[in-house]
């Protein structure tokens, strides 16, 4: 079957195109719905001409339907979407190429989503529904499940269908939180999935980033403390990945801890640690949460990032992470494989 696609792949190259295309804007539609054709060649940055074509082959085919608030996927287009999404994902021979970054960065696991979510936003949110659905297999009885903030863990627990958790399982915040937006700080995220699954929770109302003093007066306090042991006794991690800059400023960090990042060259940030090109810890910010001697004895670390941008950054954070696994796009995917190959040369 594969050679068979390749074999159309090459002789009427076009298909693929006008597939993706195809696909692209049933994404947006039911991601969007109920959307009007204006939105819709925004989002894609097509013409309306061509969205207009498009719109009305799909609404022939029955995979829309157009009411007055806007266009909307029908059941039999929910259906087409899915298969796209597969055909798309064997065509571009993403199977190989998960396989060799499993291997290359010596994972897990690793899945990867057609796309690239720095060109779009849709993609994020495949990638988000390739976690939970990967998240949802490992649950079991007495499973403590300890997330991070920011919008890929988001989308991980906006893509999490509705379920009874196993008995006993709990939902915990990985870190306290870093002041910025409320809908994807690690408490609203923890609070938002326990109550989807009917999961117990915990809540660390604490800020990430305190002085040392602070934390040390703060470990004293029986009901911090009590929250901190069941964190430390997670069972999987989920977490996100940024550019180390990037992080350090939304943390709030000074120029000179700024200064200090970029003299050590560190290019990739998870849970507050920074890491340099060969997966070094070169810096880390005093927190309240899991910490490297906790991380160590976790059994799943989760890592949910995608875009060509952020190529580097995963790359640094995964490196010695036996227990890795990472859900990922094929922008982000591409990119790491050709800065591990040429780093090979």
């Amino acid at each position: 079957m594969e050679e068979i696609l390749k074999l159309q792949q090459k002789i009427v190259p076009e298909m693929l195109e006008v597939m993706e295309k195809r696909y692209s804007i049933l994404r947006d539609i039911y991601y969007n719905q109920p959307i009007g054709r204006r939105m819709l060649s925004k989002n894609l940055e097509l013409s309306e001409r061509i969205v207009r074509t498009e719109v009305n082959f799909l609404k022939e085919q029955n995979f829309i339907e157009i009411t007055t608030p806007g266009m909307m996927i029908t059941e039999e287009g929910e259906y087409i979407i899915e298969k796209l999404k597969h055909f798309i994902y064997d065509i571009k021979g993403l199977a190989d190429l998960e396989s060799k970054l499993k291997e290359k960065l010596k994972l897990i696991s690793i899945t990867i989503v057609p796309g690239n979510s720095d060109e779009d936003e849709n993609i994020l949110r495949e990638m988000g529904k390739a976690a939970a659905s990967y998240i949802r297999n490992l649950l079991e009885e007495d499973t403590i499940l300890a997330l991070t903030g920011g919008s890929s863990i988001k989308e991980v627990v906006d893509n999490m269908p509705k379920f009874n958790a196993p008995t006993n399982m709990m939902v915990v915040p990985a870190r306290g939180g870093m002041g910025r937006t409320l809908e994807t700080q690690a408490n609203t995220l923890v609070s938002n999935l326990a109550n989807k699954i009917n999961a117990n929770y915990k809540l660390l109302h604490v800020p990430d980033n305190l002085s040392t003093e602070a934390i040390t007066a703060m470990f004293k306090e029986k009901g911090i403390k009590d929250v901190l042991d069941i964190i430390y006794n997670a069972n999987i991690l989920i977490y996100g990945i940024g550019k180390a800059e990037e992080m350090a400023k939304r943390r709030g960090l000074s120029y000179k801890e700024i200064e200090i990042l970029r003299k050590k060259e560190a290019v990739g940030e998870a849970f507050g640690y920074y890491f340099n090109k060969i997966g070094e810890e070169v810096y880390s910010t005093p927190t309240m949460g899991l910490k490297d001697e906790h991380i160590e004895s976790i059994k799943y670390l989760i890592a949910v990032a995608g875009g060509t941008s952020k190529a580097e950054a995963i790359i640094a954070t995964l490196t010695n992470k036996p227990r890795g696994v990472l859900i990922t796009d094929e922008g982000a995917a591409r990119k790491i494989l050709n800065i591990i190959n040429n780093f090979s040369l």
